[in-house]
Formats: C-alpha cells, structure tokens, sequence
C-alpha cells in the first residue's frame, strides 16, 4: 500500500531498496542521509506529490532541494534507533 504525504509537511528520510537503488540527488551529493528530517514540496510545472507515488522534497528552511523520492520513504516518526534531532 502506497503511502500518502502532503504538501508543506515534514518527514523523516527513511529509504526503501528502490530509494536506496536510485539515489535521490540529496544522497548523491551528500546532503541527504537516513533519518533526516526533509519537507514535501511541489515543483512548478512537474507532477505534483502522490503522483505515481512519487514526491519532490527539500530542507526544511526550503533553500536546498534534495531529490524525487517514493512516498513509502518518508515517515512522521523519527527511525527506530536513530537519535531524535534538537529543535532549536
């Protein structure tokens, strides 16, 4: 069953094997790892989220966008084993 997001929402990267397969640019580049916490946006003119269970996702502060990735890799609840991040 695919998982659903919303637009503006905030979740945590957590990849499934075809995540983990194809890279999102995020991971590529090094900005991305398992655990962060990353927030669904929609590009102008591209398909918008849950689409094809598919979603575009950047930082939270909006400024770095860091890759397409399935809707089934992000989470609300931090990984298990993961330490949960510092608001601050």
């Amino acid at each position: 069953m695919r998982n659903k997001v919303r637009v503006g929402a905030r979740y945590y990267y957590n990849p499934v094997p075809f995540d983990q397969i194809n890279q999102p640019y995020g991971v590529q580049n090094g900005t991305l790892k398992v655990g962060d916490r990353v927030k669904v946006t929609n590009l102008h003119s591209a398909p918008k989220a849950n689409v094809m269970g598919m979603c575009y996702i950047q930082t939270l502060d909006g400024k770095k966008f860091l890759g397409q990735v399935m809707t089934n890799s992000l989470q609300r609840e931090p990984v298990a084993n993961e330490p949960i991040p510092a608001v601050a």
